[in-house]
């Protein structure tokens, strides 16, 4: 096996994820993040649900149906994840969950599952399965584990260019000077396709803002994590809680103080003991959207050594997407897994 000087571009979960599965296997792995600290951006604003229960495209489906397994075997190297397997709750929106992954739940199944609801449906739908992480925590661990396994960490070092000759990357020119590379994986998230103009790339990914509301909380208020049509939340610690909310634009009834503050109110108000919540902070992550939702991963078909790791659902796949694209990168194979996720799935066949 051919040791690889590879720069990954990206200190969020994928680009940590990508470093750990590549420094495991023995490359030379330098992690450059233009922060001062990994999970500064999306990441930091994250949800973090672990959710493969929805229903997907059939060509997706594998990738999906393997994400709990590979954090469970994740967990096994690096214990202190802290990985909260407490399962997600659904009622009163449309889910799209695939029935086998789900068990219906009554009202007093519900009551015992979360004792601190104000009001209760008749039924709702509980994905037993699922989890949530303290994405901060965890993309921080990877990049600890990945620098313990010889990675070189670069931050508040920002990427002005990639280069190439011919059609090999050779490196990376940043702030602080030239960096030689045989292979380049940039996951940058929203940020990927301002990187990919200067070589000629369209690559077609669009920012997707959401508000992330962090809440102080005297106690633990929810067990699980809960998704219905009044808020979206779950307990990050026993003494912070957070909401998820759609963002809508910047207005002054719709904007994200707006929509953040209504949110909290929400949940002061459903939840016994709410009144004791302290708001503690509103913010807009801007998600990586790439075109139809699904993952582009993989070398790009004209540029040798450049390769895309870019995903909307990135807490659900970017462990196992990273440990099958470090497989590519490394072994210089094709992982039939990763096929669906190509760029060139975007290509417009020339007309005759």
């Amino acid at each position: 096996m051919k040791k690889q000087k590879i720069v990954v571009i990206g200190a969020g979960i994928v680009g940590a994820s990508m470093a750990y599965n590549l420094s495991k296997r023995n490359q030379d792995v330098t992690l450059i993040e233009c922060n001062s600290a990994a999970a500064c951006e999306v990441t930091e604003k994250s949800f973090a649900w672990i959710n493969p229960s929805g229903r997907v495209l059939k060509n997706f489906r594998h990738l999906y149906d393997a994400t709990l397994d590979e954090y469970h075997e994740l967990e096994k190297e690096l214990p202190d994840l802290n990985i909260n397997w407490h399962g997600a709750l659904t009622w009163g929106v449309p889910t799209n969950m695939e029935e086998s992954r789900i068990q219906k739940l009554n009202r007093q199944q519900l009551i015992a599952l979360e004792p601190n609801l104000k009001e209760y449906p008749e039924e709702a739908s509980f994905a037993y399965g699922e989890g949530a992480v303290d994405p901060i925590h965890t993309t921080k661990r990877l990049v600890k584990k990945a620098e313990e396994h010889g990675a070189n960490l670069l931050f508040d070092t920002k990427v002005m260019q990639i280069k190439e000759e011919g059609t090999q990357v050779v490196g990376v020119c940043t702030s602080k000077g030239f960096i030689e590379s045989d292979v380049i994986v940039l996951a940058t998230g929203a940020a990927l396709p301002e990187l990919c103009k200067p070589l000629g790339l369209d690559v077609p990914v669009a920012p997707s803002p959401s508000i992330m509301i962090r809440m102080k909380s005297k106690e633990k208020l929810i067990h699980t994590l809960i998704s219905n049509s009044q808020f979206e939340a779950r307990q990050l610690t026993d003494d912070t809680l957070i909401a998820a909310e759609d963002y809508m634009d910047e207005s002054e009834e719709n904007g994200p103080d707006a929509i953040g503050t209504r949110a909290f109110e929400i949940l002061r108000r459903h939840l016994k003991g709410g009144e004791t919540l302290e708001l503690e902070s509103i913010k807009v992550g801007m998600r990586p959207m790439p075109e139809g939702g699904y993952p582009i991963v993989g070398f790009h078909d004209r540029i040798k050594g450049l390769y895309l790791a870019v995903m909307h659902s990135a807490i659900t796949l970017a462990p196992m997407i990273s440990r099958l694209a470090a497989n590519e990168i490394i072994d210089n194979v094709q992982m039939k897994e990763l096929e669906s996720c190509r760029l060139s799935r975007f290509s417009v066949p020339n007309k005759t």
